[in-house]
């Protein structure tokens, strides 16, 4: 298998625009260039406007991190992105969450003993992958739970993370030696 398509340039080839936003992701609450922006680079315009929706999917929107995490794990199982998984399970279990719900979600198996929040959230981002729509009863129950600003929030982080786990999946975004590789469902 290639590794690490779309690599990231040299630095010393960026444009002026490239450098801009490779100081921006640098500088920001990021604090280096990972993920998709080494690819994303190529396109610094694009790049920059992923990284402030990025910032705010991911430091700024209604969730608790912990709940956040839950959402960017169910959606990096669902796309079985190496990276995304490898580099969020670590976060997920600092910001709060579970590891046995992470054991879980790894085998794709629905966690035991859930919060009332997680039964929520899981049920709706489960709908969203996997059946592609959310049933009127589970999103009553989200709204009912959270408010329509906090169901947006989570259907725009598991968008954004889907999004960026294409990147990754595509670019073969390489993982540690080591690391153990998430298995297809």
């Amino acid at each position: 298998m290639t590794q690490d398509r779309l690599a990231n340039l040299p630095e010393a080839d960026y444009t002026p625009e490239q450098r801009r936003v490779h100081d921006e992701l640098v500088n920001g609450p990021r604090g280096g260039l990972r993920g998709p922006f080494g690819a994303l680079l190529r396109s610094p315009d694009l790049a920059d406007r992923v990284r402030q929706l990025g910032d705010y999917i991911r430091f700024g929107n209604s969730l608790s991190p912990a709940l956040r995490e839950f959402i960017i794990l169910l959606t990096a199982r669902f796309w079985v992105a190496q990276y995304e998984w490898y580099a969020h399970r670590k976060i997920s279990v600092e910001a709060g969450l579970n590891p046995a719900h992470v054991d879980a979600i790894e085998v794709g198996k629905r966690p035991a003993n859930m919060s009332e929040d997680e039964t929520v959230i899981y049920d709706f981002i489960h709908e969203v992958l996997y059946d592609k729509d959310v049933s009127d009863k589970t999103y009553a129950a989200a709204v009912t739970r959270f408010g329509e600003k906090t169901v947006l929030d989570m259907l725009c982080t598991s968008g954004y993370f889907g999004f960026v786990s294409l990147i990754l999946n595509t670019k073969r975004h390489p993982v540690p030696d080591g690391t153990k590789p998430l298995k297809p469902l």
